[in-house]
C-alpha cells in the first residue's frame, strides 16, 4: 500500500462516499475508485462494503485504520521539519474543539496566528467532550481545546475558568438571590446536555447529589437555551456557552460556585508537529487575556 490508499481510506472512513473523498483529495470518482480496486489486489481482502446511498469499510479495513493514521501523522511531521530546516513554513493541522470555543475563542487566534503564519491550513473539528477525547486518543486531531479530563491523563495547559450557571425561564421567582442554590434543582423539571456531550455539568450534579427530574437530555446547547426560554425546564450551562445569548432565559451562578477548567489537551506536546507546536506556543500566550475579554462580555 501507498500513501495515496492510505489517504483514500481514511478519508472514506469519514465521508462514507467515493465521489465526495475523491473531490476532498483531488482525484476523480473513477481515479479513487481504481485506486481502491488496486488496494484490495494488494492486500488479498476487500475493504469497502457498497450499499444504496454510500460504501461503509468492511470490519478488515476498520481495523488498520489506527496504524494507517499513525503513518500519516508521521508523514506529515516529518514533512514539516524538512521544510522547517529549509526555512519554510508548510504544514496542516487538525483542532478539536467545543462549539462554544469555536465560536467565542477561536476565530481571533486562527485570524492572528494565520496572519504569522499564512501557508498553514488548518482544520477544525466542533463536538462534545467525549468525541473530541476519541479523536485525541485515534489520532484523528493534533490537540484540541477542552475542559480538562480529570478522569484520564492528557498533556493539559490550563487558560480559564469557566463559570457553570443556572439557565432559567426569564422571570422566575428566585427571591431575590444573587446565585442559584443547587439544591433548588431538586424535583424540577431539568433539560440536561447530552452523555457524553459535557461531563463538568454532569459531574457537578453527581457531587451535589440532587435529583432534579429529568424530562430531557438534548446534544445541542443552543437547543437547550430554547426550551428553558419555552418553559420546558430548568438547566445548567457554562458562562461561554450563553455568552451574547439572545433567547429570553436568566442566568445566575449556581450555589456553590462550579466551573470547568479549560485549556489545550493532547496526548503529547513533545510529539506534536512543527506547524502544531507552533499553534499552541502562539494560543498558550494570547488565549487567556483574549478568555478574559471573552466572559467579561457577557456580564
Amino acid at each position: 500500500m501507498d500513501f495515496q490508499e492510505y489517504e483514500i481510506l481514511m478519508d472514506l472512513a469519514e465521508t462514507k462516499n467515493i465521489t465526495r473523498t475523491a473531490e476532498r483529495l483531488g482525484y476523480s470518482q473513477p481515479g479513487a475508485s481504481h485506486i481502491l480496486k488496486k488496494m484490495e489486489k494488494e492486500l488479498g481482502f476487500p475493504v469497502i462494503i457498497r450499499e444504496k446511498y454510500g460504501v461503509t469499510l468492511t470490519p478488515a479495513a476498520k481495523l488498520l485504520l489506527p496504524d494507517i493514521r499513525e503513518i500519516l501523522t508521521t508523514r506529515e511531521k516529518l514533512e514539516q521539519t524538512i521544510y522547517s530546516i529549509k526555512g519554510l513554513e508548510y504544514g496542516r493541522m487538525t483542532i478539536g474543539a467545543y462549539s462554544s470555543v469555536s465560536i467565542h475563542l477561536l476565530p481571533q487566534i486562527l485570524r492572528e496566528f494565520k496572519e504569522l503564519h499564512p501557508n498553514l491550513i488548518i482544520d477544525i473539528r466542533e463536538g462534545g467532550a467525549d468525541n473530541i477525547l476519541d479523536w485525541i486518543d485515534n489520532n484523528m486531531i493534533d490537540f484540541a481545546f477542552i475542559s480538562r479530563p480529570y478522569a484520564r491523563t492528557l498533556e493539559f495547559f490550563s487558560y480559564g475558568k469557566d463559570p457553570l450557571v443556572a439557565v432559567l425561564p426569564e422571570g422566575y421567582v428566585t427571591d431575590g438571590q444573587s446565585s442559584f442554590p443547587m439544591h433548588s434543582f431538586n424535583g424540577k423539571p431539568f433539560i440536561i446536555s447530552a452523555a457524553g456531550n459535557d461531563f463538568d455539568i454532569h459531574n457537578a450534579l453527581r457531587c451535589s447529589g440532587i435529583t432534579p427530574d429529568y424530562s430531557y437530555s438534548v446534544l445541542d446547547d443552543q437547543t437547550i437555551l430554547s426550551m428553558v426560554e419555552n418553559r420546558l425546564g430548568l438547566s445548567i450551562l457554562t458562562k461561554l456557552i450563553c455568552t451574547g445569548c439572545h433567547y429570553k432565559v436568566d442566568l445566575m451562578p449556581v450555589d456553590p460556585p462550579s466551573y470547568r477548567d479549560m485549556g489545550i489537551g493532547m496526548r503529547s506536546y513533545k510529539n506534536l508537529s512543527p506547524a502544531a507546536k507552533n499553534f499552541v506556543d502562539y494560543a498558550i500566550t494570547r488565549v487567556p487575556d483574549i478568555w478574559n475579554e471573552v466572559l467579561d462580555v457577557s456580564e
